[in-house]
């Protein structure tokens, strides 16, 4: 799995839209993302979820091209579940991954939940492990939630967990992965069938993290193919007209 992650090109996003947002847990600890308002109020919202990298400019530069290609429509948070935390290198990237639990990410997810509101209506974005976090936080939105996008990302496993999704999924999948494999999606095929829930497989002719453009085997065809269906999907669930 380490070995799958080629170390990123080096990247610096100068030209941001948003800004640091900092906001308490339930545990009166804080959480950060990176946030982008939307150009009018209201309630629609994109959670975006990291890999396992941090929340680094690559990331900050996706969410500021899907505020932009959205027209500035919805507001845009980009969730640090590594608490400040960036890897630039795999052994980095590891440790901060394994150290991260369930209950913080919780926490985190949680206290975004509750700044977005109680009206809220939440699209979700993530690779890599970012794309299992983001079917988890769709799945903690309950209602609010509108859609998930994730890349290439862990489904849930417990069908019971899974029965409490209320959004339609888009899976992003290179069927050369080798961790999230044709069993693995096969898998979440026949549990989403079994409890009747939407789910749609974009299948790529390529490997793991193939949409990072610092990864070198970023397949730049496939990447934008991608992109413009996770961008159609979450205009469609988010009821955005341009």
């Amino acid at each position: 799995f380490v070995n799958k992650h080629e170390e990123p090109v080096p990247f610096s996003f100068v030209n941001e839209l948003g800004k640091q947002l900092t906001v308490t847990c339930s545990d009166g600890t804080s959480a950060m993302g990176y946030g982008i308002k939307a150009a009018a109020a209201t309630n629609k919202y994109i959670f975006v979820f990291h890999e396992w990298w941090g929340l680094n400019d690559y990331i900050k530069k996706t969410a500021d091209q899907l505020y932009t290609d959205l027209g500035g429509m919805v507001n845009i948070i980009a969730i640090d579940l590594y608490d400040g935390k960036v890897a630039t290198k795999r052994d980095s990237a590891m440790a901060y991954m394994s150290g991260l639990s369930q209950e913080r990410a919780k926490l985190i997810i949680d206290a975004f939940m509750a700044e977005a509101g109680t009206d809220a209506l939440v699209a979700t974005i993530g690779w890599c492990m970012g794309g299992g976090y983001s079917l988890q936080s769709s799945i903690m939105l309950d209602k609010r939630a509108a859609g998930c996008v994730m890349y290439y990302g862990m489904p849930e496993t417990n069908v019971e967990r899974l029965q409490q999704l209320n959004a339609d999924v888009l899976m992003i999948w290179p069927n050369q992965d080798k961790w999230i494999n044709k069993e693995v999606v096969d898998t979440f095929k026949s549990n989403m069938a079994s409890l009747n829930k939407k789910l749609k497989v974009e299948e790529y002719d390529a490997d793991h993290a193939f949409a990072n453009p610092s990864n070198p085997k970023h397949n730049e065809q496939a990447a934008a193919d991608a992109y413009n269906k996770s961008l159609d999907f979450i205009k469609l669930k988010l009821g955005i007209i341009e």
